[in-house]
């Protein structure tokens, strides 16, 4: 959003060109202390197919010029943790985080969760769980799926991998893996990083997903998809250092090597471990009450 307000002032000096694309600099920076922006980590950087590209930067220049008509924007984020693109959103007010568990919602699903997950976690140790979501929207290739699926095997750590279940079982995966691996379609999420098993979330990096690791202290590692989940994964790989990347190769693949490495390097980095437990700390999870609260400080009617 803070992004989305300078657009205006970045084509007027040059930094950006009609499409959206970076001209001048390598990179857009708004502040040291938020992480900058490279072309293909641009919110509108959908694509490589300019037309396609174009159209998302024009609604977000829309979205720009209706910004400046609000007289709040409530956010779910909290002042700790973007203090620095917060100052520069005229009228913000940021309430979260906001989760499911602190409200009567079923917190958006859009599949049936599979709760068995949750009994399946009870017997793990604690801190010892990989789970792995990419949210509803990312596609693997079935090559990619081949790699991570491999990757988890080669770990050797128990695992929670929810995906839909289209793809082919590579060479005997699942009866390999029975003993300490579970795939479901979907799953209680917040429940599940809730979980003291859980030790590592490998995720996309959109924000709700994000926001739900933070407030329950778990670790990342971070693959990111399109939109805003690149500029996330440089807040949590840089900025709050709770995480790591998991580097793409020259064609565009996540290896078994690398996400295995990355792995072993999450689980063994106690900085990190201990950065995420801060983060939860600060967020503080509000209950609906005191949600109101804040908002009622603000002077909202809702």
């Amino acid at each position: 959003m803070a992004l989305v307000l300078q657009i205006p002032k970045l084509i007027q000096l040059g930094n950006l060109d009609a499409n959206g694309s970076i001209m001048k600099n390598e990179m857009i920076n708004l502040s040291s202390e938020i992480p900058s922006w490279r072309n293909s980590e641009l919110p509108w950087g959908v694509s490589s197919d300019l037309k396609a590209r174009k159209m998302v930067f024009e609604c977000c220049q829309t979205a720009q010029q209706a910004l400046h008509q609000a007289k709040w924007l409530i956010c779910n984020t909290f002042y700790e943790l973007e203090s620095s693109a917060c100052n520069l959103i005229p009228n913000i007010c940021p309430v979260g985080p906001l989760l499911s568990s602190n409200s009567s919602s079923n917190g958006g699903s859009i599949w049936a969760e599979d709760r068995t997950c949750l009994n399946w976690l009870d017997k793990q140790q604690i801190g010892s769980v990989v789970y792995v979501s990419f949210g509803s929207l990312a596609v693997l290739s079935q090559e990619q799926f081949h790699e991570l699926a491999l990757a988890l095997e080669l770990c050797g750590r128990p695992f929670l991998w929810v995906f839909r279940s289209n793809f082919a079982n590579p060479n005997g995966f699942e009866q390999r893996v029975t003993e300490r691996g579970k795939m479901v379609d979907w799953v209680p999420q917040e429940e599940v990083l809730a979980h003291s098993s859980v030790g590592c979330f490998l995720s996309h990096c959109g924000w709700n997903s994000t926001m739900e690791g933070i407030s329950m202290g778990v670790p990342f590692l971070c693959w990111p998809y399109f939109l805003d989940q690149f500029h996330n994964q440089n807040y949590i790989c840089d900025m709050w250092k709770i995480g790591l990347r998991l580097n793409p190769d020259e064609n565009g693949l996540r290896s078994r090597h690398e996400i295995n490495t990355k792995i072993e390097m999450l689980f063994s980095h106690n900085s990190i471990k201990a950065n995420a437990l801060k983060l939860k700390w600060l967020s503080g999870v509000f209950s609906s009450q005191e949600l109101l609260f804040r908002i009622s400080k603000h002077s909202l009617i809702i």
